[in-house]
Formats: C-alpha cells, structure tokens, sequence
C-alpha cells in the first residue's frame, strides 16, 4: 500500500456518541485518539478558523507529521481551537458541502469524517479518502457531491491557489 499520512483524533465528547464519526474511526483503527497536551509537533490541524487552506503542498507534512481532526461541538469550536492554540500547522477547508444526516446540504458543517476525507482528498490521497468514506453508507455520496469541487482542490498550487478556485464553488462569494 502507499505511505498514507496517519490522522489523529482529538475528542471533545460533546456530541451523541452514537453519531460520532470521530469514535468510529478510533474504533475501526483508522484514527489514533490524542490529548490536547499530547498533539503531534507538525502534525497539520483542521481548524475552521485558520485563515490559510488546506492544500496539494501540505502533502509532505501530512505524511511527516499526520493529519489531526478535532472533534467537537460545532457551538464550542471556538473555545476549543482557542485552547489548541499554536500547536500543529493550522489549515481550513475549502467550500464543501455536508452529506451527514445531521448537517445534510449545509455548505462547512461536515463531520470529523467528511473533513478527514476532504484533507486527504485534496492532499492527494485519493484512494485512502475512498477507503475512509466508506465506513458510513453516507461517506461515499459525500464525495459524489463534492467531486467537482475536491478534484479542483486537488491540483491547486497551494493555500492562495485553493481560495482562488474556492470562489467558483461557493455561492456567498458571488
């Protein structure tokens, strides 16, 4: 198999456990659950509130240093990207649309999943995106809906280049 960069889980427990995509990845060993004081040096951080994207040149340090998704209520992101502070090197995603049951059409609210997917969609993971979808029978429809958009994502230059092609997708930026 190709190297794949390993993704780590940072678990806030304030959700329903039972439609927790976060603890299905630990469960299934596709995710390796991390505390706040344990995050990886380097590792790159998903966060909503970083104003650079997550791009084709995080590659290397996604496979360096790992992929981490932190699991929280969408209420109290804010407070929680807050205490994470500076550790890891902070990317958001770009425009995409949730396929979850919860958050279904709406435009930035995916599960821990459905950015996991993303982050590795677009660093050019492909195949291993594929392989995480389909844990839920909702993943893979995730990427069916988003592909246009992943694939552009997926050959941009870097972060600039992403935003760029971000604006062709999102309808708030018209």
């Amino acid at each position: 198999m190709a190297e794949t960069p390993r993704v780590f889980v940072l678990h806030y427990r304030q959700d329903d456990p039972s439609k927790c995509t976060a603890e299905k990845m630990v469960r299934l060993g596709l995710a390796i659950p991390v505390r706040e004081r344990r995050i990886p040096r380097g590792v790159v951080v998903l966060n909503p509130y970083s104003p650079l994207r997550l791009s084709p040149g995080d590659r290397e340090n996604l496979l360096q240093f790992g992929l981490l998704v932190v699991d929280a209520s969408w209420k109290k992101a804010q407070q929680v990207f807050k205490r994470i502070g500076k550790r890891g090197v902070h990317r958001s995603l770009p425009y995409l649309v949730a396929a979850n049951p919860v958050n279904y059409g709406q435009p930035r609210m995916l599960s821990s999943l459905e950015a996991v997917v993303a982050a590795l969609y677009i660093g050019g993971f492909k195949e291993e995106a594929k392989r995480y979808a389909s844990i839920y029978k909702w993943g893979p429809h995730f990427i069916e809906l988003n592909l246009q958009p992943l694939e552009e994502y997926s050959k941009a230059r870097d972060s600039e280049d992403v935003y760029e092609k971000e604006q062709l997708f999102d309808p708030s930026a018209l």
